[in-house]
């Protein structure tokens, strides 16, 4: 997770921001259209956390159980990696 821990850091500190402006705009009586643009956006940019998530996990946890030789890790992992693809539509 290191390699991409301060990028991913850095994306949630930016879709917080965007939340807050979001909460501003639905205070402040915004157009609707409006708020829901920048909504749509919130949504893309976490798509984009769970996109360097689901890489790290491939790249790392996957790997590492290929590596290992062990056959219940590889299924554990495999498995894992197929649940997360299914919850993130991925």
């Amino acid at each position: 997770m290191q390699e991409n821990k301060q990028k991913t850091l850095d994306r949630l500190a930016r879709l917080e921001g965007q939340v807050r402006g979001i909460a501003k705009m639905v205070e402040n009586d915004r157009y609707c259209v409006d708020i829901l643009a920048q909504t749509a956006a919130v949504r893309s940019a976490l798509k984009g956390v769970e996109r360097l998530l689901l890489e790290n996990h491939a790249r790392h946890c996957v790997t590492d159980a290929i590596a290992s030789g062990d056959a219940e890790e590889q299924r554990e992992k495999f498995n894992e990696l197929i649940a997360l693809l299914q919850k993130t539509g991925g």
